[in-house]
């Protein structure tokens, strides 16, 4: 099957772009809005502790370095760059059942990304919830509608604000309650159970995300590129959680239950013009998630519309195809909180995600590169 021509890599692909940008766009569909706002940290992380949760993340990045760089050699390989193509190649006539878990993987998440943008809309200009999804599903559109070069220009520049911003948040952190973060790193007394399982259950759900990101990769050149990139993506996706956990930590127990716990250490920070960059830079955080994820139906739109009438998917047709399908997701936003929505949905969906893609990958993925000719892949 033809890659789409918006897939094709570029002439003289920058060390940037073949081993930090597929990082950058990793972290991009990870960060979401429970991440950003620190809702699935405050979930999967903080109720194992300090120490153990920062083992829970580091569990999580390994696990991600690992799936994320035996990921971008298979598609490598297989010189294709949608979703649809890599799981023919993967698990054959079963395909199928990734685009079924992935279906329910964006609903899920645009739901969450439009709850958390109506809760910051909300929160930081007093204004009705719905008027920042709708502002989220508009920026979503217009940043797919234009194809691949768009998409990482919004992975670049917002990961610029984000980094920078985390930088700064840990600063005023630490200077303002660094001495409870001290405290509550003393007063941790041991190993608590559920890290181990916490860090394998965050890393399988946003795992998907180096299959959504597969359009970056266009810009690997090497085998050997796309093992550096996959290893580079784990720490480049961590690293803001796991400042930010740090932070968080200075208020434990009581902001495990806030459904914003950045917006709860913001105001603590008692910094009003911080608080509105760092609201900011949350919404530009869902803003480039959303993209990713709704690029990857596009691309994979794209490359069967290519297939048939040897046509390359419009612009037009690619913002109305992201309209559509966030106007359709996140409807439930109005429906079911942010809380309930990580709490309840994630869970399983991790389960889903390492039973149709992680397993696969490990184990025939792993095996099928061993065989330098694909004809002996065994697929169909």
């Amino acid at each position: 099957m033809p890659v789409s021509s918006q897939a094709e890599p570029a002439q003289h692909p920058s060390a940037f772009q073949r081993f930090v940008l597929p990082g950058l766009a990793f972290k991009a569909v990870v960060i979401g809005g429970g991440y950003a706002t620190g809702r699935e940290i405050a979930e999967f992380f903080l109720p194992a502790g300090p120490w153990d949760g920062i083992a829970a993340m580091a569990v999580a990045t390994a696990v991600w370095c690992v799936v994320c760089a035996v990921t971008f050699v298979f598609a490598r390989r297989l010189r294709e760059r949608d979703y649809r193509s890599f799981f023919r190649a993967l698990l054959g006539r079963a395909w199928p059942l990734f685009e079924i878990a992935y279906l329910l993987f964006v609903v899920l998440i645009l739901a969450v990304f439009g709850a958390a943008a109506g809760a910051i809309a909300s929160a930081t200009l007093g204004v009705p919830p719905i008027v920042g999804t709708l502002c989220l599903m508009v920026a979503i559109a217009i940043a797919t509608a234009f194809g691949n070069r768009s998409v990482e220009r919004v992975f670049t520049w917002v990961s610029i604000l984000l980094y920078g911003v985390y930088a700064a948040f840990v600063v005023f952190a630490l200077s303002s309650f660094g001495g409870r973060i001290s405290e509550t790193f003393a007063a941790s007394d041991g190993w608590h159970d559920g890290w181990l399982a916490g860090g394998l259950t965050y890393a399988g759900y946003n795992i998907i995300g180096a299959v959504v990101i597969l359009p970056v990769t266009r810009h690997l050149t090497s085998d050997r590129d796309a093992v550096i990139a996959g290893i580079a993506a784990g720490p480049l996706a961590m690293l803001p959680a796991l400042l930010f956990f740090i932070c968080m930590c200075a208020f434990v127990p009581a902001i495990a239950g806030e459904a914003l716990p950045s917006d709860y250490l913001l105001a603590r920070l008692d910094q009003p013009w911080f608080r509105f960059l760092f609201q900011t830079m949350i919404f530009a955080a869902l803003l480039e998630s959303g993209t990713g994820a709704v690029h990857a139906v596009n691309e994979r739109i794209s490359t069967v519309w290519q297939a048939r009438t040897r046509a390359p998917l419009s612009t037009r047709a690619r913002g109305l195809i992201a309209l559509g399908l966030l106007a359709v997701c996140m409807l439930i936003a109005d429906r079911v909180g942010l809380v309930s929505l990580i709490a309840n949905g994630y869970r399983a969906l991790a389960y889903v995600l390492i039973a149709v893609y992680v397993v696969p990958l490990l184990t025939i993925g792993v095996w099928r590169l061993t065989k330098s000719d694909q004809s002996q892949w065994g697929t169909t």
